[in-house]
């Protein structure tokens, strides 16, 4: 079972990259920063506040099911986005019947400590350096499109190393 410990990050660089590429649409951002939202936030992200994260989770899960790769923060990704991201996967986990959407293998993307550089021959792709502390996942674009002996992707659940406010200090303007 996941806990807050074994929730996996994603850098903003990664994220970055991955929204701006061809794939983007295949990931959702999730703010659940409740009334800072509208102050900034990551453009395409959806805001559902940790205030009402309960109530509309089922339909979260639901409207996000096609989606490969969900990432949840909040201002700083310390409480709020890892706790929301911890209910999304139990609460998916838990309703989901015939399909296997579990997050422990995971072929798309792989766990490095911060002080290694990985690059990938994947389609000739470099990966990014690790950039930041924690657990970081190293994902190129070209994984997102992979899906491997024709099964269908399993969804990857990440936190956004540092939430908002470190992606504020890279990717918004003064």
């Amino acid at each position: 079972m996941e806990t807050t410990a074994t929730l996996r990050h994603i850098s903003r660089e990664q994220l970055s990259s991955i929204l701006l590429s061809p794939n983007g649409s295949k990931v959702a951002v999730v703010d659940v920063r409740d009334g800072d939202y509208v102050g900034g936030h990551i453009h395409s992200s959806i805001n559902v506040p940790s205030s009402s994260l309960d109530n509309r989770l089922p339909k979260i899960i639901e409207s996000l099911a096609d989606k490969e790769i969900v990432v949840f923060h909040c201002a700083l990704s310390q409480q709020r986005g890892p706790g929301a991201a911890l209910k999304y996967l139990r609460d998916r986990d838990s309703k989901s019947t015939n399909q296997d959407t579990s997050t422990g293998s995971n072929d798309a993307a792989q766990q490095y400590s911060t002080d290694e550089k990985v690059q990938s021959d994947f389609n000739g792709t470099k990966e990014l350096e690790q950039a930041n502390k924690g657990k970081n996942v190293e994902i190129t674009t070209t994984q997102l499109s992979q899906t491997g002996s024709g099964s269908p992707k399993k969804q990857e659940v990440f936190v956004l190393d540092g939430g908002f406010v470190k992606w504020q200090e890279k990717y918004c303007s003064p």
